[in-house]
């Protein structure tokens, strides 16, 4: 059976479709109420008749979405309704972060609430490891699918073209660490954190601070990806043609001076940062930096010689100044942005989820 919707194309839409943006609908709006909402005002908001939603929210309580909690009595006239609120146990994201020196994991439940959390030191971290990590999550929470943060450039399909820092070209990480999962670089996703943390549609630089300097891009409440999904390398901004030669093979980048391995010399690491920002500002119109990683902590120390820069080399600096902040979600803020990526995705597309071959995260 097929239906046509008015105004959105001549072509026909299936009912399984309809019923696909239906339950994202209805979940959605029970993710973003504050309080447990009811059927009645669930659909009220949604625009749905009630004996839609009804169908709907059991299929969603069914498939371990979705809890209905007893209304609290009460004394006045009639009766009280039942409280719809996402299920803390009926899906995870399990987000994975692999970095030069560590490895991380966390588990997410729907509500973005913490549930298991491990970070090891680890030399060069390795997929073989990282597999090792994420196996006690895979066993024991059977998310409904991983992300993996990574420092380096990956394409469409999931595939790490370079790490520089990791010296990794061509990866495949679903293969290396045997089972599914999606790849994106870690500013990125502690970006996309960082949105959802602060709310509305702001335009932000994240900058996260490593062995190497990554950073993602948010104009109006969208991350920025650029062309080819690739944008966000301010570590290889160069800072000084003719410097000190880096890891990519150029001279004088960013990463040289304020990375890891150089912030030791702070008010060195300040003006590069400065000086990088400045063009990234000057260049997007930007109003916010935010710092993240090793950056984060180091912000009492690193403040002065960014802003100094930013005063001298932005043009509307004497008009709105630059807003600096240490990042909401400190140094997990990769990880938790993949597990969060998974928890949008089964809110935006439910019916996905809800389909048995793909219920949990399969090793």
């Amino acid at each position: 059976m097929t239906t046509r919707i008015q105004g959105a194309s001549s072509a026909p839409v299936r009912q399984s479709s309809v019923r696909a943006h239906n339950l994202a609908l209805v979940l959605r709006t029970v993710a973003n109420s504050e309080i447990p909402i009811s059927r009645a005002s669930t659909s009220a908001v949604t625009g749905l008749t009630r004996a839609t939603v009804s169908a709907l929210v059991d299929d969603l309580i069914a498939g371990g979405l979705l809890t209905e909690h007893d209304p609290a009595p009460r004394s006045g006239a009639g009766r009280p309704a039942a409280g719809l609120a996402l299920n803390p146990d009926g899906a995870f994201g399990l987000g994975l972060e692999v970095n030069v020196d560590y490895l991380a994991a966390c588990a997410i439940d729907l509500s973005g609430v913490v549930r298991r959390r491990v970070v090891e030191d680890h030399a060069q971290g390795d997929l073989a490891a990282m597999a090792r990590l994420a196996r006690p999550f895979v066993d024991d929470f059977r998310p409904a699918a991983a992300a993996l943060a990574v420092p380096g450039l990956v394409s469409g399909d999931g595939l790490i073209r370079v790490a520089p820092n990791l010296g990794w070209r061509d990866v495949d990480a679903a293969a290396a660490l045997g089972f599914p999962v999606t790849v994106d670089n870690e500013a990125n996703l502690a970006a996309l954190s960082e949105l959802r943390a602060a709310g509305g549609r702001p335009s932000f630089i994240y900058v996260s601070g490593e062995i190497g300097v990554g950073a993602g891009i948010v104009l109006d409440g969208e991350l920025y990806r650029g062309a080819r999904g690739w944008s966000g390398e301010i570590g290889h901004l160069t800072v000084d043609p003719d410097g000190r030669p880096c890891r990519c093979g150029a001279r004088g980048c960013l990463e040289q001076y304020a990375g890891q391995e150089a912030i030791h010399d702070i008010d060195g690491a300040a003006t590069a940062l400065g000086v990088a920002l400045s063009a990234v500002v000057n260049l997007l119109d930007l109003d916010t930096i935010v710092l993240g990683g090793i950056y984060g902590p180091l912000l009492p120390e690193l403040q002065p010689g960014i802003e100094r820069e930013l005063r001298r080399r932005v043009l509307t600096s004497d008009l709105a100044p630059v807003t600096l902040r240490a990042a909401a979600l400190g140094a997990d803020a990769a990880m938790r942005g993949a597990a969060e990526s998974v928890i949008r995705a089964v809110i935006d597309d439910p019916a996905t989820f809800l389909k048995p071959q793909v219920a949990g995260l399969k090793p």
